[in-house]
């Protein structure tokens, strides 16, 4: 049984949220914030009571757009308590979603709110809450966060063989089609690193496990991923042809 803040700057939207949340069977309590500072005043008293107190709060459900500080502010905040809650943003705007899972966010709820989609919100937050042992960073790490047709889903990193960058954009490659996303390629290198994924190109960032072949022709590099061929710049053919050959030789 969770206990819940909600916090929206909007009165009518905030009644809307309260309503359909104290609707959900999981749902113990549900209090809601007209802003930021007043979220933070009752999250830190809550935190600071400890988990068993009546105030407790498990998760705060979040609008971003806000006077004065936004939701991703709050939530920035958050991070440096000792136990925060969990966060859910629910926001009419998608542009925001890879910030908010690099903050750790559970899940990101699109306005107007369905009553489907929070179900499946309070959903995956009764999953942490009810195993906190389990890293509240997982979604953020093992997925992104791509819009198709007005809604937000989650690709598993795992699915995806390459990224392609499109100006600041990266276009995000899978077995069963493309996907366009708000994040420069040099971003993805960073947090993909340690993931398996090398640049091979200023274009291109692969997965390397997906690369079926590598070519060589008349002194170029290529890889083959599936029925894609991606040429290597110079400049990165040694160390993929060494990773190759280490990750061949285990």
């Amino acid at each position: 049984m969770l206990r819940v803040l909600a916090v929206d700057d909007e009165e009518p939207a905030l009644e809307e949220l309260l309503y359909l949340l104290r609707a959900d069977p999981r749902i113990r309590s549900a209090e809601g914030a007209t802003g930021a500072t007043e979220a933070l005043r009752r999250i830190g008293g809550a935190v600071d009571a400890g988990p068993e107190d009546a105030a407790a709060i498990d998760v705060v459900f979040l609008d971003i757009h806000m006077a004065g500080l936004t939701g991703l502010d709050v939530a920035q905040l958050l991070a440096g308590f000792a136990a925060p809650p969990l966060i859910v943003f629910v926001t009419a705007h998608e542009d925001f979603a890879v910030q908010a899972f690099d903050l750790k966010a559970v899940d990101y709820v699109l306005k107007p709110v369905r009553r489907e989609r929070l179900a499946e919100a309070v959903r995956r937050v009764a999953e942490q809450v009810g195993d906190r042992s389990a890293p509240v960073h997982d979604t953020a790490y093992d997925q992104i966060p791509v819009e198709l047709g007005g809604v937000i889903r989650f690709i598993p990193i795992d699915d995806i063989a390459y990224a392609e960058a499109q100006g600041d954009y990266a276009r995000l490659h899978t077995a069963t089609g493309s996907h366009l996303v708000r994040v420069p390629l040099t971003t993805l290198e960073e947090r993909w690193r340690t993931r398996g994924f090398v640049r091979i190109h200023r274009r291109h960032l692969v997965a390397l496990g997906r690369v079926d072949e590598l070519r060589l022709d008349a002194g170029s590099m290529s890889v083959r991923i599936g029925t894609a061929e991606l040429a290597v710049s110079r400049r990165h053919t040694r160390a993929l042809r060494d990773l190759l050959m280490r990750q061949g030789g285990r």
